[in-house]
């Protein structure tokens, strides 16, 4: 009774509430039959029935189609059984699948025409006794799948809110999370060549002794600026990967940036020829500049670990619809290890960048020694 009002209500208050209900009703109908003369012989049955029925009421809430059986069964002996066999055909089509409350909504049926034909009401037809137990019972089924309906309905949509809200939680958190990895492999590279700019020199000091004050001085203050650079740039690292944190960003490199990426390694004492034939470098996207920034900068430092000292060949070609290459080569190191140790994850990630950008990398030793970095990014027109 509670599925079909939509409360939701302690089961046994509903069925205190349910037998007081129908109890009336009994006593009512019982009543009823003894205005008429007719009826006033049956009134040990109907006393009977009525008690019956009402003790069956509490079944019906734990098994409908048990309960609402019977009460159809003592329906057929006694109209004092009809309120609860109604209600019971009620419940059942609203509890359980159609085929099964059609079975109970026909036994229903069935049992009131048994009903009417021994114990007809006075003064009304069998033929419209029988219209009226048919429409009822339909009603009933109706009624009953309706409320079934839409119980599994709004339940569905309950359940579709909350899928949606945990789905919607999920994708804000790995958001974040993406965001986070992707700030902090730009803080790694960085980092990276701010690290092998601070080796370069660290590594001029260690092999030329005997230069002069000014240049020792000078290339100190360099190591102790780029120590605080690096410190804060580490700093920056750890911030964007706790979750407490809030990392604003710094500005992003653009394609204009590269001379001056270009003339910081040089001052570190990298030789580097540089060959800029790119037309209309203004209207390359900012995301492709931030690109090919990044693959100068790799570059760049890879150079710096496994070919200190070498020089490094930079060229970069490319127009509006052509597309932009990015060749970067050096010789072999006459060292044995490289001067600053890597992780070996900078060509991973550069590449993982590079193809998210719809372009290609390539990279590996050139005959007769030596590495070679080429990239490709496309340029819409």
């Amino acid at each position: 009774m509670e599925e079909v009002c939509g409360a939701r209500k302690p089961a046994w208050v509903v069925e205190a509430a349910a037998v007081g209900v129908f109890a009336v009703f009994v006593a009512m109908t019982i009543v009823g039959r003894l205005s008429d003369p007719e009826h006033r012989g049956l009134l040990v049955l109907d006393l009977a029935v009525g008690v019956v029925a009402v003790a069956v009421v509490p079944v019906v809430f734990r098994r409908p189609v048990v309960g609402a059986v019977t009460l159809a069964v003592l329906a057929v002996l006694s109209p004092a059984a009809t309120p609860p066999s109604t209600v019971g055909t009620l419940i059942v089509a609203s509890r359980r699948p159609l085929p099964i409350a059609l079975m109970v909504a026909g036994a229903g049926t069935v049992a009131h025409l048994i009903q009417g034909l021994w114990q007809p009401i006075h003064g009304l037809p069998f033929l419209w006794f029988a219209v009226l137990d048919v429409v009822v019972h339909a009603a009933l089924l109706g009624w009953g799948q309706g409320a079934q309906a839409r119980r599994q309905l709004l339940e569905s949509l309950r359940e579709r809110a909350r899928r949606a809200e945990a789905e919607q939680g999920r994708r804000i958190a790995e958001a974040r999370t993406l965001e986070r990895t992707k700030m902090a492999r730009e803080m790694h590279d960085v980092l990276a060549h701010r690290l092998s700019l601070l080796a370069t020199y660290a590594g001029a000091l260690e092999y030329r002794p005997d230069s002069s004050p000014e240049k020792l001085a000078k290339a100190a203050g360099v190591i102790r600026t780029g120590v605080h650079q690096a410190l804060d740039e580490l700093r920056e690292v750890i911030n964007v990967l706790r979750d407490e944190d809030v990392y604003e960003g710094r500005p992003q490199p653009t394609f204009a940036d590269l001379r001056a990426l270009v003339d910081e390694s040089r001052e570190a004492g990298t030789a580097i020829t540089y060959d800029d034939h790119v037309a209309d470098p203004a209207s390359l996207p900012p995301a492709t500049g931030r690109t090919a920034y990044r693959i100068v900068q790799e570059g760049l430092t890879n150079a710096r670990k496994h070919a200190a000292g070498r020089p490094v060949t930079l060229t970069l070609t490319g127009r509006p619809g052509d597309g932009l290459r990015i060749e970067l080569t050096n010789p072999a190191t006459h060292h044995g290890a490289p001067l600053t140790p890597g992780s070996g994850t900078g060509l991973v990630g550069l590449t993982e960048r590079v193809q998210l950008a719809g372009g290609t990398l390539d990279h590996g030793r050139v005959p007769g020694g030596g590495f070679r970095l080429e990239a490709s990014l496309p340029w819409p027109a």
